[in-house]
């Protein structure tokens, strides 16, 4: 892969951005502005800037979107020395240090899918660190049980998910006892949640047996049934629409988007994204419960609803 087109994004995209501007150039744009700052300001990294966020602008710098340099230099440095996580300062990482090592991990796998980084073994080492705080169901537990995940919570279905494809990633042969501990836990995996099941399914991405096949069916049927009129999802059938929530079930269908009953689901799914993106190029944060106000939930929603409209762009 040539050189990342690493220059200024379009001037930053201020109040006087171009009309003609992407939703996916100003989702972009307002995370250049935003993942460096937490570092500048607070003298430490965070799980929202420095992982979720960063991870959907390192995505972008690999589908050859501007990202300018300085965005991501820092953050790249902290992704390369894991054993440096566990001790940031300040008020770095959420309390959870469980939960942290599986958002930086996956920003990691990414700064080295974007070529930003040419070492793997950070990421054989960051892949431990997630494999430490593996449960011995295969899962990995976030929160209280039965608690509904949020941007920086995850919940326990999505943190599984997430950190099953760093192992993979990492070293498939190395973790391969922990792979599939993960892997029975995902078939056998209750769902309830509308949540819950998009995260089941980016769990079982690229997985055809038979086991596989039954649980990615029951996770579709109640996608289906929880896409609200607006075309978003909430975290349960019932449930108003969230930013958050619908990015999740997105990035989710990305792979079923040749079957033509998913196909319109997608569509209204981008279309409900795009209706709540702000001018800024943000969203509202996804809260539990919903109306709160949160800098972290709103990092962690724009990086995951950027990895949507970059995943779904047309």
């Amino acid at each position: 892969m040539s050189p990342l087109c690493l220059v200024p994004v379009l001037a930053a995209l201020g109040p006087g951005a171009p009309a003609e501007a992407t939703p996916e150039a100003r989702a972009v744009a307002y995370l250049c502005r935003e993942v460096p700052r937490w570092s500048a300001e607070n003298k430490c990294f965070s799980c929202h800037n420095n992982g979720d966020a960063a991870r959907a602008l390192y995505t972008a710098a690999r589908l050859s979107r501007p990202v300018p340099a300085e965005a991501l230099a820092d953050t790249t440095g902290w992704l390369s020395r894991p054993q440096r996580w566990d001790h940031n300062g300040g008020e770095g990482p959420a309390a959870d240090k469980g939960l942290a090592r599986i958002q930086f991990a996956a920003a990691l796998v990414e700064a080295l899918d974007a070529g930003l980084l040419k070492d793997r073994k950070p990421l054989v080492r960051a892949a431990d660190l997630a494999a430490e705080r593996q449960e011995t169901d295969g899962s990995w537990t976030v929160g209280a049980p039965g608690t509904t995940g949020a941007p920086v919570t995850y919940g326990t279905c999505l943190a599984t998910a997430v950190a099953r494809r760093t192992l993979r990633r990492a070293d498939p042969h190395r973790f391969r006892e922990a792979l599939g501990r993960a892997d029975r836990w995902l078939r056998a995996a209750r769902v309830t949640t509308v949540l819950d099941a998009a995260a089941v399914l980016l769990g079982l991405e690229g997985d055809d047996d038979p086991e596989a096949r039954a649980q990615r069916r029951r996770c579709l049927e109640l996608i289906r049934k929880g896409q609200g009129e607006d075309g978003g999802w909430g975290p349960y059938v019932t449930s108003p629409s969230e930013p958050f929530d619908t990015a999740v079930m997105l990035l989710a269908l990305v792979p079923f988007k040749d079957q033509a009953d998913c196909r319109p689901l997608l569509r209204r799914g981008r279309d409900y994204l795009l209706s709540a993106q702000r001018a800024d190029g943000s969203w509202p944060e996804t809260t539990r419960p919903a109306g709160a106000e949160s800098y972290a939930e709103r990092l962690s929603t724009a990086g995951w609803a950027t990895l949507a409209l970059l995943a779904t762009a047309p």
